[in-house]
């Protein structure tokens, strides 16, 4: 770690996963980083049960985390990869499967939960002689400068830097300090979370179901159970959290169609509001916002974080390619031009699948099952949509993209 030092090039404010991964590249790269993180997850132990929040990786998100040197330590400690996903419409015929066999891949992603993710990266951090982390701290005050940035912490201290990177989460301290906006988006919806084990095997499958209410997806873990993300409405959302452990299980069982069996063991359940919603703009003299910080959508196809991981390998990348001020609107710019019309239209693509699936105008629950009946025969528009659910279509940050020795 870096001596106790209170001049850097970036300071970012928020050590979970995508600060966390941007700092991890920033020193790899060279940069001098300081992380302020206001909380530390628990150490991982491989005894611990799975932790309830967990997250879908894909392929993008992965190389970026080979490249910063932390995926071993993920799998390491516990990650579940899963090779198959199978949707369907409980208000129609429409249902389509997705096999990795058909994109000539291993798997389609990996279910992680957070913490692992995160204790994985702060582990590297540790490796990193350019950069210091430091928590458990807030942030108090931000003063941006012509020439630079002051943080200043809770607990007095001050750090001077070229640049701020928020990556403090939806709400976050940076992005109020500096005076941008957010627009917010209330769903009207309520996830709820839990580990659960099913009568019939998950066969490293994905299970989601559109029902009238919201989506429920079973997402595959090792050791045989499924991590559950069910968004309901919150009048439907407070009934569920009520119910005793066998009502909640039975109304479980019957909302997956019974496609896993009888659901004969539940942990305990967390239910989380799901609001959406972009900042404007993301950055701004001296400030850069990323992950949840600069924006945030619906959990029904779990791309959060690969946006947010997305966020970092772009602007590690924009930074490592200029020889300019980091903190520098010419500089910035290319990092918000980069990263906001995807974020944008991918929240927009999740908010038009949470109307067209949750409305019951007539002849709509045709449409979605003959849709759905189309995508898995016209096998093109099938593989450009594994190809976006992977990440690896279109333009990708370099950070995330395979490593290539030029030696070999």
């Amino acid at each position: 770690m870096a001596s106790d030092l209170k001049e850097f090039d970036v300071v970012v404010v928020g050590g979970g996963m995508v600060g966390a991964a941007l700092a991890a590249a920033l020193g790899q790269a060279g940069r001098s980083v300081a992380v302020v993180e206001a909380r530390l997850p628990p150490a991982f132990r491989a005894e611990d049960d799975y932790d309830l929040r967990v997250s879908a990786v894909n392929r993008a998100s992965q190389h970026l985390l080979e490249r910063v040197g932390t995926w071993p330590g993920i799998i390491e400690r516990r990650a579940s990869a899963y090779r198959c996903m199978r949707v369907w419409d409980a208000c129609s015929a429409g249902e389509i499967e997705f096999d990795a066999v058909e994109m000539g891949e291993p798997d389609l992603g990996h279910i992680v939960e957070n913490r692992v993710i995160q204790e994985a990266l702060l582990e590297r951090l540790e490796q990193l002689d350019s950069v210091r982390l430091l928590a458990p701290f807030g942030v108090e005050t931000l003063e941006l400068g012509e020439r630079g940035v002051c943080v200043g912490l809770s607990d007095g201290r001050e750090l001077q830097a070229r640049l701020v990177v928020g990556a403090d989460g939806a709400r976050s301290r940076i992005r109020e300090l500096a005076g941008m906006q957010r627009s917010a988006r209330d769903y009207g919806q309520t996830a709820i979370v839990a580990t659960v084990t099913t009568e019939v095997p998950h066969e490293s499958t994905a299970w989601q179901r559109f029902l009238p209410t919201g989506p429920l997806a079973f997402l595959p873990l090792g050791d045989g159970r499924s991590s559950i993300v069910w968004s309901a409405t919150g009048t439907e959302a407070e009934r569920l959290l009520g119910l005793d452990d066998a009502d909640f299980r039975h109304a479980l069982a019957r909302a997956a169609d019974l496609r896993l069996g009888r659901i004969t063991a539940c942990s305990k359940r967390a239910g989380f509001p799901l609001v959406g919603g972009q900042s404007y703009p993301y950055v701004r003299a001296r400030v850069a916002l990323i992950g949840d910080a600069a924006h945030s959508i619906h959990p029904l196809a779990g791309q959060g974080v690969n946006l947010g991981f997305m966020d970092a390998a772009e602007l590690a990348g924009v930074l490592d390619s200029s020889f300019r001020d980091p903190g520098s609107m010419l500089v910035l710019r290319r990092y918000e031009r980069a990263r906001r019309g995807e974020n944008e239209t991918m929240m927009r693509l999740m908010e038009g699948f949470r109307l067209l699936f949750g409305s019951q105008l007539p002849l709509l629950p045709w449409v979605r099952g003959r849709g759905m009946a189309l995508t898995g025969t016209v096998q093109p528009l099938k593989r450009h949509l594994m190809a976006h659910a992977l990440g690896t279509a279109g333009r990708r940050p370099e950070l995330a993209t395979p490593f290539v020795d030029p030696v070999r």
